[in-house]
């Protein structure tokens, strides 16, 4: 019975939920004890973490690993040119291309000075939070002096090409061109690829790589060899399920910020309207997960920090009497959170200045309602309660001795005055005192029937 080789598909951002992807299909083909695994990839980059992940499963994996760039047309751009560089065997399809793995670290604005003769940057990026940059310059290209701002960036710069350059040593293949990668975004054609040992395989479709592959020999990290026998094996083909794409999309930041905007105007609902129940369950849920979403995120929390202020100040402006000033400061504080969330410099991965916009604004128009609706509820006239008495008109029923009543709302009660009331006399009520309302006479006098 020929064996399994199990294909695992990639077609995107490299995220979280990517990296969750890959471990439950590793550990199925650890399970279903297949011969080879090979992840067919065609991403512009993505997340630096994410992508770490990605790499020790393949170091750790007991099943040899094959990295396809493909179909024709793909590429692995910044961290799928890591990937690549990791996978036991690295293939590509013509018309495909790797490399552009210049890092960008979030939470930091300065950008390193340019070499002379430098590249320009790829589209794609692979992230590299500031908490795994190396702490100390690489060897081979030590860091150039110049301004204390490019310090982190020089960190995260020699930091991920001393880690590509590692794993070109420990897979045999052109560690020059991995340095270009990622200092100078260098990109590399399939052919070129092949000629400069960058990848073992140019295959035109998957089923040409597996024929290619057969006979391979293939050694693990643990210190075994594998001889491959690929032809006519039986091929399992694994793409994201429900639960993949669950966790791609909640681990978005537009959405993790929309459900965080969601969350907190549902408990302020739920808290100026205690009862409703919907607003606060819906705005909790909603909460918990945009913080869930950010927890998988390599964010900059003085942004997530800066956006609750914004919210909360925005809500505050439905209550004091700032005209506007607290409303003002808090859509401020929202949108340079947002700009200071992220910033990543993969597509699809850092907030834009229009959807920051739109946020903000239908936060303002939500929020002027909200004042608009509670300044008029303000004005009007109470209708329920003890307050509702404050002003109703009655008639005297009674006065007698020092005990007088009057017919008030359709009941009687017992009212006090400070002029002398008799039976017919028209009050107004001007307060409350227990049981008994304090009148005003208002001077003109109705024939009573008992």
């Amino acid at each position: 019975m020929p064996k399994t080789v199990v294909v695992l598909h990639i077609d995107g951002i490299i995220s979280p939920a990517t990296s969750d992807f890959l471990t439950r299909g590793f550990t199925h083909a650890a399970e279903e004890k297949a011969q080879l695994i090979v992840i067919e990839l065609d991403t512009p980059g993505g997340l630096d973490t994410s992508m770490r992940t990605i790499v020790k499963l393949i170091l750790a994996s007991p099943v040899p690993v094959a990295t396809f760039v493909g179909p024709g047309g793909a590429r692995a751009a910044s961290a799928g040119t890591f990937i690549l560089y990791a996978s036991h065997i690295a293939a590509m399809a013509p018309a495909s291309n790797l490399g552009a793995a210049t890092p960008v670290s979030i939470g930091f604005s300065g950008n390193p000075a340019p070499d002379p003769g430098a590249a320009p940057s790829g589209e794609g990026h692979a992230a590299q939070p500031a908490k795994d940059a190396a702490m100390q310059p690489s060897e081979t290209h030590p860091a150039p002096a110049g301004p204390s701002g490019d310090t982190m960036t020089r960190k995260v710069t020699n930091d991920a090409a001393a880690y590509i350059r590692s794993l070109a040593q420990l897979r045999g293949r052109n560690s020059g061109f991995a340095e270009k990668a990622v200092r100078d975004a260098a990109s590399m054609s399939a052919q070129e690829a092949l000629q400069s040992k960058v990848i073992d395989v140019v295959a035109n479709n998957l089923d040409d790589l597996l024929a290619r592959l057969d006979g391979r020999e293939v050694k693990l990290d643990s210190g075994q060899t594998v001889r491959l026998s690929t032809a006519g094996a039986h091929i399992e083909q694994i793409v994201p399920d429900w639960h993949s794409r669950i966790l791609a999309f909640l681990a978005n930041p537009e959405v993790a910020l929309v459900l965080m905007m969601v969350g907190i105007y549902g408990l302020f609902f739920e808290l100026t309207n205690p009862g409703m129940a919907l607003p606060g369950v819906a705005g909790l849920i909603c909460l918990l997960l945009g913080l869930y979403a950010f927890q998988l995120l390599p964010v900059n929390w003085a942004g997530v920090a800066l956006i609750a202020i914004g919210a909360a100040l925005m809500i505050a402006e439905a209550f004091l009497p700032t005209f506007g000033v607290v409303g003002i400061g808090g859509l401020v504080a929202f949108f340079f959170g947002g700009l200071f969330l992220m910033d990543t410099g993969v597509p699809g991965f850092d907030l834009s200045i229009p959807f920051l916009t739109g946020i903000a604004a239908v936060s303002a128009v939500l929020l002027l309602a909200i004042g608009t609706l509670a300044a008029r509820a303000h004005r009007s006239q109470v209708v329920s309660g003890r307050e509702e008495m404050i002003g109703l008109q009655g008639v005297v029923t009674l006065a007698r001795n020092s005990v007088t009543y009057a017919d008030v709302h359709g009941e009687s009660w017992r009212v006090q005055c400070h002029e002398p009331l008799s039976t017919g006399d028209s009050v107004r009520v001007t307060a409350i005192d227990g049981l008994t309302l304090q009148v005003q006479r208002l001077g003109i006098k109705k024939l009573y029937k008992e």
